[in-house]
């Protein structure tokens, strides 16, 4: 058999998430059209008769505002060492950005092959496919240039195809029917992230991050508790809603998809907590997992 390991990066909002959940036909990784929602690197394991693709969904790589950015920019880059292939993933739809060219700049030192993935191309047609590689083909020696859609899974078998080709190891890293290295805490944190994203849009961007603090499984329940930490107490407001009813709304929604996950009933429970500049601090970043002690 052949196998590796792939990075998946790309500035944010280019669909990097997506293209994992698809490739693995399972939920691994939280999306939402939200820039910087992806915020810890993210197994996802592919296997087929004869291969095991081990993906590394990372941060979106971006100029950073706080320290926080600062170490989701360090795990993004610390994924492209040792590994067989890079996806780099762009919004074939958006034209390039500054956040393209900077990472192609950090690129020029690698020697690891570079495939560019042109995702989003159900939003083009196909003048606006060939325009989009013109664009970047010259940018880079890239070893291969994918048009996809990660969204509508068009063209993503090639792109597997194509991936195999710079597999270099012959080791099962994981066994069968495992599909991610996220522990069931993390995915029960993300699961609220995303609901959270999904329903406050712009008025929540990243000031918000989830921590499971209970987990208890049971044969037919699983008892979960999320704490929601905010840095502003105006944030936390809107979380919590009139009533509490936005409350309720994010934790019925991701109710249903952690039921869909565990295959059991969830009973869910939702606490809101503001922490001043969480971001900048070692301390919190330490705790929640953005920063290895």
């Amino acid at each position: 058999m052949k196998s590796g390991f792939v990075s998946i990066i790309g500035r944010p909002n280019t669909g990097k998430s997506t293209l994992l959940n698809t490739i693995i036909n399972n939920k691994v990784a939280i999306t939402s059209d939200v820039a910087g929602t992806t915020r810890n690197s993210i197994h996802g394991v592919y296997n087929d008769e004869d291969t095991q693709i081990v993906f590394v969904d990372t941060p979106g790589i971006h100029k950073p505002q706080d320290k926080l950015g600062r170490e989701l920019n360090k795990e993004a880059y610390s994924a492209i060492e040792s590994i067989d292939a890079i996806l780099f993933t762009v919004d074939a739809s958006g034209g390039i950005g500054k956040g393209d060219k900077f990472i192609i700049n950090a690129l020029k030192n690698n020697d690891v092959p570079v495939i560019l993935v042109l995702n989003k191309i159900d939003r083009l047609d196909n003048a606006g496919i060939m325009n989009a590689i013109n664009a970047y083909k010259d940018l880079y020696d890239f070893a291969e240039i994918i048009p996809i859609s990660a969204l509508k899974n068009d063209n993503v078998d090639r792109l597997l195809k194509v991936i195999k080709k710079y597999l270099n190891d012959n080791v099962k890293y994981y066994d069968d029917g495992v599909i991610t290295n996220a522990s069931k805490y993390f995915l029960a944190s993300e699961f609220v992230r995303e609901k959270i994203l999904e329903l406050t849009k712009e008025e929540v961007p990243h000031a918000v991050t989830c921590l499971t603090t209970k987990y208890q499984e049971k044969s037919s329940i699983v008892n979960i508790s999320v704490d929601i930490i905010v840095s502003r107490d105006s944030l936390k407001r809107i979380i919590i809603g009139r009533g509490g009813n936005m409350l309720k709304e994010i934790g019925s929604r991701a109710r249903v998809d952690l039921e869909n996950e565990l295959r059991k009933q969830v009973y869910l429970e939702l606490y809101v907590k503001t922490i001043p500049n969480w971001r900048d601090k070692e301390k919190y970043l330490k705790e929640f997992g953005y920063v290895e002690d």
